[in-house]
């Protein structure tokens, strides 16, 4: 029986959702190349609702948490964005892929992840405190306001992490500092899954909330010094759960970060 237009238009679109699965790269990668995919090629508009989540994981043929860590990466990124009580949405005008060579340099080599953070520590600090001395009082007000949408988030995990990656994304945007900006948002998406283990134990959204306050304090007071410790307090928890992780999984390891004693004082290595 031949098909009929309507029917190979059906097919048309099953097959634009379809995924490249591939074994040595996690599924929020591939469904995040995939919708990026789809707004490039213009079948996802600028501007247009993206279909709901569990939609998106039936098309795909996968598990709605996947797609929500794809969605997050992205928002970070700022391709697509949430509208609470709407649903996701793509950038009126979202940003093209990274500049390919440095992002695939990052995905050759497959950097540890607490390299990573190691990484993103250095930048975050300097960060905050290019925002204790940088930011507008709109903009510190922004952050403050984040971080009550962090508090109440809880326990809705995902939300969680969404309030938390858009309060640290608001600080290096406050340090208007470009590059800063942009490098880190190469290196947050592989984070995801650790910030979700964390933020799902008892007790630490409440932390984690009390953290981002004491940030803010410091950003008012236009204290940079204050606002780097703060930060790097904050991240210190995250940082030794990876490290614990990776600890077990080998017998050496380099130094790691053991605390951030004061506002004066470098973090102090140990072996």
């Amino acid at each position: 029986m031949s098909s009929t237009p309507d029917g190979d238009a059906r097919g048309s679109r099953v097959h634009e959702w379809e995924l490249r699965l591939d074994a040595r790269r996690p599924l929020p990668e591939v469904i995040e190349d995939k919708l990026r995919e789809l707004i490039e090629t213009g079948v996802l508009q600028p501007g247009e609702r993206l279909p709901n989540e569990p939609e998106l994981a039936r098309r795909m043929g996968v598990a709605r948490s996947s797609v929500r860590t794809a969605l997050q990466r992205l928002e970070v990124l700022r391709v697509v964005e949430v509208r609470r009580g709407r649903g996701w949405f793509v950038r009126r005008t979202p940003v093209g892929h990274p500049p390919d060579e440095f992002a695939d340099w990052i995905s050759e080599r497959r950097f540890r992840i607490s390299e990573r953070l190691e990484v993103r520590m250095a930048l975050e600090g300097m960060a905050a405190s290019l925002a204790a001395a940088r930011a507008t009082e709109g903009e510190i007000d922004d952050i403050a306001k984040l971080s009550k949408d962090h508090l109440t988030a809880s326990p809705d995990v995902d939300e969680l992490i969404r309030t938390d990656e858009a309060f640290h994304d608001a600080i290096f945007r406050a340090s208007h500092n470009d590059l800063l900006v942009e490098t880190y948002r190469r290196l947050i998406p592989k984070l995801t899954e650790w910030r979700r283990r964390g933020l799902g134990r008892d007790g630490m959204p409440a932390r984690s909330a009390t953290e981002h306050d004491n940030v803010v304090h410091f950003l008012r007071r236009g204290d940079p010094a204050g606002a780097r410790a703060a930060i790097m307090t904050h991240l210190l928890g995250l940082y030794h759960d990876i490290h614990a992780a990776e600890d077990r999984q080998a017998t050496e390891q380099p130094a790691q970060l053991a605390t951030f004693m004061g506002i004066e004082d470098e973090p102090d290595w140990q072996p």
